[in-house]
């Protein structure tokens, strides 16, 4: 009987520790548009983890970008998200005019990535030279409440201007954006992205272009999380100079109710899958992990932490 019995209780204890075993988890990548850069990363992203997590299960997330991202990581439908760092710093402030209505305390980081850059591209026709002569004409400043269109807006205030000063103001993908310069429906577009964007690539092949200086003076009247940066001379068919801007940096954060454990493979596949990431898209270039634990406005998630710790990035 007693035999009997301890072979039942192994039974229910394994069958018990099997389903734990083969647990499979879920990473939703939250990304932005597909003529982004957020997109071409993620899904490379999305790959890795795929490949080299056990019981893992992946999905790339076409969306609306930095705050609907942020918003859905607070709700707990994704478990990683690129985000702009002016955006991060708004959602866990709980900045309403910047589209969090509540702070969203179950954010943490799992590190910095590359610097967006601004770029403002007009078509040569459209006479837009500096961003003065962008009063009266009409301007695309990304979907409503994106990550963009926050920088549009600062970069405008910067510049002593505001929507009402603008002809038109479309709110809209950087994709369509393009589609509508294209037809000479739409003067300029204000894009926050990597360099070498698809779209802009698109645009500077098929039209004559202008990209708009962003003078260091403007970017200092925004400051923190913004910084001076160039957009360098031939990024773009037709752009044969060095072009100054502002850029501000790009973090991938995740959830407090991911675990420990899978926010640290997630962080360590991140920065050692480097080669990868830049073959994505060129971006995926300026990922640097010497960067990726500083300047975060939300905390670290206790899993990145713990990796940065074995890197000799935090004592």
């Amino acid at each position: 009987m007693k035999l009997k019995f301890f072979g039942v209780a192994a039974a229910l204890a394994l069958a018990a520790s099997a389903p734990c075993a083969h647990a499979q988890s879920f990473i939703n990548v939250l990304t932005g548009g597909t003529s982004g850069v957020y997109y071409p990363l993620g899904v490379a992203i999305g790959k890795i983890y795929g490949d080299k997590i056990p019981n893992v299960k992946t999905q790339v997330q076409a969306t609306k970008a930095s705050v609907e991202n942020l918003i859905l990581l607070q709700q707990g439908r994704g478990e990683l998200a690129f985000t702009l760092g002016d955006s991060l710093k708004a959602a866990w402030e709980g900045d309403e005019e910047a589209g969090f209505k509540n702070k969203l305390d179950k954010l943490r980081t799992i590190g910095a990535i590359y610097p967006n850059y601004i770029q403002i591209v007009a078509t040569a026709e459209s006479g837009i030279k500096t961003l003065a002569d962008l009063k009266g004409k009409s301007l695309s400043v990304g979907a409503p409440k994106s990550g963009t269109e926050l920088n549009s807006r600062a970069i405008l205030a910067a510049a002593g201007m505001s929507y009402k000063d603008l002809g038109k103001v479309e709110y809209l993908p950087f994709a369509e954006s393009v589609d509508l310069m294209k037809n000479r429906q739409l003067g300029a577009t204000l894009q926050s992205a990597g360099l070498g964007v698809a779209s802009l690539k698109d645009l500077s092949t098929s039209a004559s272009i202008t990209v708009v200086a962003v003078p260091k003076e403007t970017v200092d009247k925004i400051g923190p999380p913004f910084i001076s940066a160039i957009i360098p001379a031939n990024t773009y068919t037709g752009q044969d100079k060095d072009v100054p801007t502002a850029a501000v940096v790009n973090y991938l954060v995740t959830s407090s109710a991911v675990s420990d454990d899978l926010a640290y493979q997630m962080t360590k596949l991140i920065y050692e899958s480097l080669p990868e990431l830049a073959n994505a898209h060129a971006a995926g270039k300026e990922i640097k992990l010497e960067t990726a634990a500083s300047g975060s406005p939300v905390p670290l998630h206790p899993g990145a932490i713990r990796y940065y710790k074995e890197k000799g990035l935090i004592k």
